[in-house]
């Protein structure tokens, strides 16, 4: 609890005073992720950690909102929360697996589960990564952007082999 603490009064005084996060990953980052937690204070964290990061949140506190809200307008990444009431952060990233028009949006879990059955169920139902509460908002950035800018390079490999694919 010490070190949430820590990390939610380093954030805060970064708020506060305008810093923003330093790291390799500060490069400018565009688009959309989709929060899933049945926890307002959870979301609101997390969407004010990734607004000091420099990106756009979609807040939701639930799996059918985030799948109704993804099917109308698919998010580049979502942060999912592992235990929810309704549906299960497992669930979810199933359905979003199973639809074509969702399946590649990388899904990165969070969750205070710390045990690795958890986390391997996570991975199983397709998410591509896993963050342990309380977490440190810099680490949640950073993974945040390494995915962000792993879509954005598949994205132009897929165009580029089009291209070639084109040519013969």
């Amino acid at each position: 609890m010490l070190k949430q603490t820590k990390a939610y009064a380093l954030l805060e005084v970064n708020l506060l005073t305008g810093r923003k996060p330093t790291s390799s990953l500060d490069e400018v980052f565009e688009g959309l992720a989709d929060l899933v937690d049945d926890s307002v204070d959870n979301l609101r964290l997390l969407t004010a950690v990734l607004k000091h990061g420099g990106l756009v949140s979609r807040p939701v506190t639930s799996g059918k909102l985030a799948i109704k809200a993804a099917e109308a307008d698919p998010p580049d990444l979502v942060l999912l929360d592992m235990r929810m009431p309704e549906m299960s952060g497992v669930e979810i990233c199933r359905c979003f697996k199973q639809n074509a028009r969702l399946r590649d949006i990388p899904v990165v879990f969070i969750s205070g589960l710390q045990g690795s059955d958890d986390k391997v169920e996570g991975f199983r139902a397709g998410g591509v990564d896993f963050v342990s509460k309380p977490f440190l908002a810099e680490e949640l950035l950073a993974r945040i952007k390494t995915h962000l800018r792993l879509r954005r390079l598949e994205a132009e490999l897929a165009s580029r082999n089009r291209r070639l694919d084109a040519l013969k």
